[in-house]
């Protein structure tokens, strides 16, 4: 086991015993727990508290730290969107016949945070945890154009001959997104696959998430704007949607 490896599995174990603990603990029962040198408790508890995951009351005993309140408020407020975007989503699997997702920001690019299956054989794909480079994405073109994550500089992956390559060719499709109204993604992560995205705006005006549809180019491609124009419609509704239930908290 190399050191590096060591150091974590220490770490993993004082972890679990604070987080576990029925109340907070202290810096000696860790050590008497652990039986792990103080010297060591020391520098991982240290290490733990400037990261977030553990940290101090006002008695100086150990706790779970604010990460863990920031991954469950982050959680619950995924599940309120996801609750109160299944109607939208349901609506457009009606309307469309083709694949629709729901998707929010991530530190890395975009997570698809639920889907309605398209009601074809051909393009019934499960897109949920499936990465797809945002800039290939029309879900990530809507969080790119409107600043919710930043765009990447230098050349862009290509994955097809219809890829944008460069950051001016992303700036330029971002531009038209914006006045567009929603984002247009036609064979650029696979060909003879299209998909379109609109955003869905919070309590401060700001996007929180995108919805979008995906299918084989055959079935889209001709009906871009009015799949388009359904999406922009649909994603207004759910965002009215979500200040009406913050207002009548």
């Amino acid at each position: 086991m190399t050191n590096g490896t060591q150091s974590i599995d220490r770490a993993a174990e004082i972890l679990s015993l604070v987080v576990k603990a029925d109340a907070p603990i202290s810096y000696t029962e860790v050590v008497e727990s652990t039986e792990l040198a103080r010297s060591t408790v020391s520098r991982l508890l240290s290490a733990l508290e400037r990261n977030g995951l553990v940290e101090r009351d006002g008695d100086g005993l150990y706790r779970g730290g604010s990460l863990f309140a920031t991954y469950a408020s982050r959680f619950d407020r995924v599940e309120t969107l996801v609750t109160a975007a299944d109607p939208t989503l349901q609506r457009l699997s009606e309307e469309t016949g083709e694949t629709v997702n729901l998707a929010v920001p991530s530190a890395t690019g975009v997570v698809q945070v639920a889907q309605v299956d398209s009601t074809f054989v051909l393009g019934a794909t499960n897109w949920v945890d499936v990465e797809v480079p945002p800039h290939c994405s029309a879900l990530g073109k809507i969080m790119y154009a409107f600043d919710i994550i930043p765009v990447p500089a230098g050349r862009l992956e290509r994955r097809t001959q219809y890829t944008l390559g460069s950051r001016k060719d992303l700036m330029d499709n971002l531009a038209e997104v914006r006045e567009r109204g929603y984002a247009i993604v036609h064979e650029e992560f696979e060909e003879g696959l299209d998909a379109l995205a609109a955003p869905v705006y919070g309590v401060d005006g700001r996007v929180v998430a995108a919805v979008g549809i995906s299918g084989p180019t055959m079935r889209i491609a001709d009906h871009h704007e009015t799949v388009g124009k359904l999406l922009v419609d649909e994603a207004g509704l759910l965002s009215r949607s979500l200040k009406r239930k913050v207002t009548h908290r």
